[in-house]
């Protein structure tokens, strides 16, 4: 597809100009204030996009034994679809660089902007993006700040730098509970507290945590149950430790989980489950949040859903801020395709990533959370390829 500008006073007049020079069935990209270096040409600036002829080879002269008239069909239209597949690949480039790249990159490498516009449509936050990819330009030397250099960098060099510097904007830490100088029960004692939003998978969670990291090592487990606000809520976690065989104790008051976690001292792990809380619901819960957020030996995490909007997990997990929650634990990676999100609001709160789940399935789908998994899920084999071909 060949990509033109055409500048005028008007939008209009330059949408005509463009349809007399190409035609008809040239197809409009974008339209837009022209940038100020260009404003001599025209107030605006209309960007069209010309579809390329495709053409087949000439079919070579006939020989004794023709192939049959079916077979030469089946290549052409193959030739024809693969001439389409590139003239929409092209296109979606075009587009992507249009709505997604900064106005302030007019002379940026073509693999520089090509990268903003991956992470910003896997769910990047457009700001995190840009600090990326200015310092993935800056140790490749390649343009990425409106400089006029267009040095390109080696595709491994280049995708290198950039996941490193996404390892870099991200801790993980998957373990569970707090070390015994931060005011442990007992040396061996590990608690930890699941914190979340309503639907957040916190009570499958923890059974999952339970099964991984208690019984798989051989240790005493207690599951705790203070979600006394859902039907059946705690049944379901009592039928859970029933087949697990492990301890399990549903606590109403906060008077009631200081004794708990007092008589169990010699359980080694202790995992309690808290009732998923709404916005309207954590003013009324604030002595909960206190007495969580001020016992050192308590590990909090906050359990959010992965396929969660950007701003709603922004907006939930500073909500949750009441309870203080030491690290993010993700839930639902098998019901979304991109982790930009989930990578930004690690970035946004400074907070490790402690365990993503990938299911249902007990207790199979947990797994540690990972720099690698994210980077991987942000700059994938989809990706690779069209670094490859900016």
């Amino acid at each position: 597809m060949r990509i033109k500008s055409y500048f005028s006073r008007t939008i209009e007049e330059a949408i005509s100009k463009a349809r007399q020079e190409l035609g008809p069935d040239a197809m409009l990209v974008n339209s837009r204030k022209a940038a100020p270096e260009a404003r001599h040409l025209g107030e605006y600036e209309v960007v069209f996009g010309e579809p390329a002829i495709t053409s087949v080879p000439d079919a070579p002269a006939r020989a004794i034994s023709e192939p049959p008239a079916s077979s030469v069909s089946g290549d052409r239209i193959a030739a024809e679809v693969a001439a389409l597949k590139r003239q929409l690949e092209s296109m979606r480039r075009t587009l992507t660089k249009s709505v997604f790249a900064p106005s302030q990159w007019p002379a940026a490498s073509p693999i520089v902007s090509e990268t903003y516009s991956l992470l910003t449509a896997n769910g990047v936050a457009a700001d995190l993006a840009q600090q990326i990819v200015q310092y993935a330009a800056s140790r490749t030397g390649s343009a990425g700040n409106g400089s006029h250099s267009q040095s390109l960098p080696g595709e491994k060099l280049w995708r290198d730098a950039v996941a490193e510097e996404i390892r870099s904007r991200v801790s993980v830490e998957p373990i569970l509970g707090v070390s015994p100088a931060a005011g442990a029960v007992d040396n061996r004692t590990r608690i930890v507290a699941l914190i979340g939003p309503p639907g957040a998978g916190k009570t499958t969670t923890l059974v999952k945590l339970a099964v991984n990291h208690g019984l798989a090592s051989r240790r005493p487990v207690l599951l705790l149950s203070m979600d006394t606000y859902r039907v059946a809520a705690a049944e379901q976690l009592r039928s859970y430790a029933a087949i697990l065989g492990v301890g399990f104790q549903v606590v109403e008051t906060l008077s009631a989980l200081v004794q708990t976690l007092e008589e169990n001292r010699g359980k080694e792990l202790i995992l309690i489950d808290t009732p998923g809380l709404g916005f309207k619901d954590l003013d009324a819960h604030t002595d909960l949040a206190r007495f969580l957020s001020t016992r050192g030996d308590i590990d909090r995490h906050l359990v959010l859903s992965s396929s969660m909007k950007s701003a709603d997990l922004s907006r939930v997990a500073d909500s949750y801020e009441i309870f203080r929650p030491q690290r993010l634990l993700f839930t639902r990676l098998d019901e979304t395709s991109s982790l930009g999100p989930v990578f930004s609001e690690a970035v946004r709160t400074e907070k490790p990533l402690s365990f993503f789940t990938t299911g249902q399935r007990i207790p199979e789908d947990l797994e540690p959370a990972t720099q690698d998994r994210l980077m991987e899920a942000i700059l994938g084999e989809e990706s690779e390829e069209a670094l490859a071909a900016a």
